[in-house]
Order: C-alpha cells, then structure tokens, then sequence
C-alpha cells in the first residue's frame, strides 16, 4: 500500500537503510532490513514475507532478547572473565566492546519501533 507523501519529518531513529514512509516502495526496504536483524530462517517464512508488519514484531523481540545478553554479559563481565584468565587489558576491552554494543542495540530498537509503527499505520 503506498501512503501519501507528506513534509513529515522522519525520527532520528528511522533507519537509513529504510525509505521514508509513503515512498515508492519503502515497505520492500523496511522488510529488507527487518530480515536482516532477525535469524535467517526466520526470515524466510512465508508469514513473514507475506506481512512485514509480523517480520517487524519479531525483530523487536529478537532485539530486546539481544539488549538483555548485552546487559547480562557487561554486568557479570568483571566478575566472570578473570576466571578464564584473561589480562586485564582485554577484559577492560570486552566491557567497553559490551557497553557499545548495548547502545547500539538500543538504537536498532528504537528504530525498529519507528518502522514497525509505519507499517502498522500503513496496513490500516
């Protein structure tokens, strides 16, 4: 279905990777990155491709899982990682690469709510 375009502004948080909403097209691009954030066999269902709005669910899910193994790695990181010998400088380096990657999750998840919203407004 493709929406009027109108001078809306899109959310800092609206992947680049994702046509702007009402654009030739930009529910392709959504699925196409919606795919990406998910495991592959999952993306292959039919359900899946035949409603994108149900690919963006799972996405969100598998994301907020990812941001709860990124929470869980960097808070017992200090404890558990010396355990397996490590030297210091790398666990110091595992926690900065846990905390970075938490943010990025965070950003992954905002934006698949923004495009989970405007698939879901344009199934309407």
């Amino acid at each position: 279905m493709i929406m009027p375009l109108t001078s809306t502004r899109l959310s800092p948080d609206w992947p680049c990777q994702v046509k702007a909403p009402g654009s030739y097209s930009w529910e392709r691009s959504a699925a196409k990155w919606l795919r990406e954030l998910v495991p592959a066999r999952y993306a292959s269902y039919p359900a899946f491709i035949r409603h994108p709005v149900l690919l963006a669910r799972h996405a969100q899910i598998q994301v907020e899982h990812e941001i709860r193994v990124a929470r869980t790695a960097l808070q017992t990181a200090r404890a558990d990682l010396p355990r397996l010998g490590l030297h210091e400088g790398v666990i110091e380096h595992t926690i900065k690469l846990y905390a970075a990657e938490l943010m990025q999750l965070q950003h992954i998840a905002r934006s698949v709510r923004a495009v989970t919203q405007a698939l879901d407004e344009s199934g309407r």
